[in-house]
């Protein structure tokens, strides 16, 4: 069968109106209210993805009733919950996004919140390991939708050569949530770990106002009544598209699982530091969201270097030079053993580099059709949380007992690699006027 693609969808689509805006004063209503849904969905996002991370050892530890968050049990259990959140995040990339292609951007944007919001909740009332582990798995559909559909959102609504900081201003949403996340655990350290997800039910008081003041972008609209019906799923396989797909897979799935191997196991190896040994419990915790905090607020800045990058040297050179950077960052920080004063620098330029994540929100969806956009980038994007999925618990095991810096310090060695494949991806236009 003929693929009906039959060019592949490399430049960024028209905009509606064919003027852009040339300042924020010129912005329409509609723009301004998807820019604030899209940034919010974000801002949540990040909350409730991350109070996990923060909290893992401490409540599986609970769940096990084990006596160290070093046992073995604990590492064990801790990961494959972050697995199955990974892995729903990947499929909720691809369910939503197909949802976000045939219903509606702002409809599904809708659906991914409660959905994440609703079962991050439920996470404060497990009772056991795989209790918790299910209801992550759930959270995590809805949190790797509301990607797909946020990106797209703004990629059809925007200014199109503002792409690099709207890519910006919109992972900070992110990273605001996730800082969010660091105060919330700070300031909780004292109490049962169980608690913190209770936060992660505020985000579901957002839909209501999506609802009824978000409308569907235009660009969605045209395409809809133009197509006869809706592209296949298999469209995204075929003809020239296909290296396009194949490509962008593997540049996040390799960054993906580099970061989120950082993410979760850096924790535990600032918890099992020899100069730690002798704090109590809430000192190692407010230590771990302290640093976490440094991360995240270094990754702001380093979503506007990557943004800054992008609109001087094009999406895919940028991409692969804040890759360059994280690769680097990652040498620095274990290759040898550091003690916390020596490390902390490290980490935060991991954070900086970490604004390559940005990058791709207003990079990858241009790359597909219309009614294909979410489907395709939500896919292309969130099948790298499978392999990350995968990398957590597999990099694990490099680890000994209570030391996982030889695991982050493989780790590091996929980042090249995204490197190289980030290198030969398409370049986009950016648009100075229509």
């Amino acid at each position: 069968m003929k693929s009906s693609l039959q060019t592949p969808p490399v430049s960024v689509p028209s905009a509606v109106p064919k003027r852009e805006a040339q300042s924020l004063q010129e912005l329409t209503p509609q723009q301004w209210k998807s820019g604030i849904a899209a940034w919010l969905g974000w801002l949540f996002d990040g909350l409730d993805m991350h109070l996990y991370t923060l909290v893992a050892a401490p409540f599986v530890m609970q769940l096990l009733l084990a006596s160290s968050p070093a046992d073995p049990l604990v590492k064990q259990y801790s990961s494959w919950i972050q697995a199955a959140f990974l892995i729903g995040w990947a499929l909720g990339g691809s369910f939503f996004g197909r949802v976000g292609d045939l219903l509606g951007r702002s409809r599904a944007l809708s659906l991914t919140i409660v959905t994440y919001a609703v079962f991050t909740g439920l996470s404060s009332f497990a009772q056991t390991w795989w209790h918790l582990l299910i209801f992550r798995f759930l959270a995590a559909l809805g949190i790797g939708g509301e990607w797909a559909v946020g990106s797209s959102l703004l990629s059809e609504t925007w200014p199109k050569r503002w792409g690099p900081w709207v890519a910006a201003v919109l992972q900070t949403g992110v990273n605001i949530g996730v800082l969010l996340a660091c105060i919330t655990t700070y300031f909780m350290a004292g109490h049962n770990p169980r608690w913190v997800f209770l936060v992660g039910i505020l985000p579901a008081l957002l839909v209501f106002w999506i609802r009824r003041a978000v409308p569907e972008p235009e660009e969605w609209h045209r395409a809809k009544s133009e197509a006869r019906q809706s592209p296949p799923v298999l469209d995204l396989f075929r003809g020239e598209v296909l290296p396009i797909s194949v490509k962008t897979i593997l540049v996040c799935s390799l960054t993906l699982t580099a970061w989120w191997a950082f993410q979760f196991w850096n924790q535990q190896h600032l918890r099992n530091l020899p100069e730690l040994a002798s704090w109590t419990v809430q000192e190692r915790e407010q230590l771990v969201s302290k640093s976490f905090f440094i991360v995240i607020a270094s990754s702001i800045f380093g979503n506007f270097l990557a943004g800054w990058l992008a609109s001087l040297i094009g999406f895919r050179r940028s991409i692969a030079l804040m890759c360059l950077g994280m690769f680097v960052s990652f040498m620095g920080a274990y290759a040898v053993p550091r003690d916390y004063g020596a490390l902390i620098a490290w980490l935060a330029l991991i954070g900086l580099f970490s604004g390559v994540f940005g990058l791709f929100t207003m990079y990858l969806p241009p790359l597909f059709p219309t009614l294909l956009r979410t489907t395709g980038a939500g896919f292309c994007y969130n099948i790298g949380r499978i392999a990350a999925a995968f990398g957590t618990v597999f990099f694990g095991l490099f680890s000994k007992v209570g030391d996982f810096r030889v695991a982050l310090f493989y780790v590091g060695f996929l980042i090249p690699l995204a490197l190289v494949f980030a290198w030969i991806l398409p370049d986009l236009k950016l648009s100075k006027t229509e």
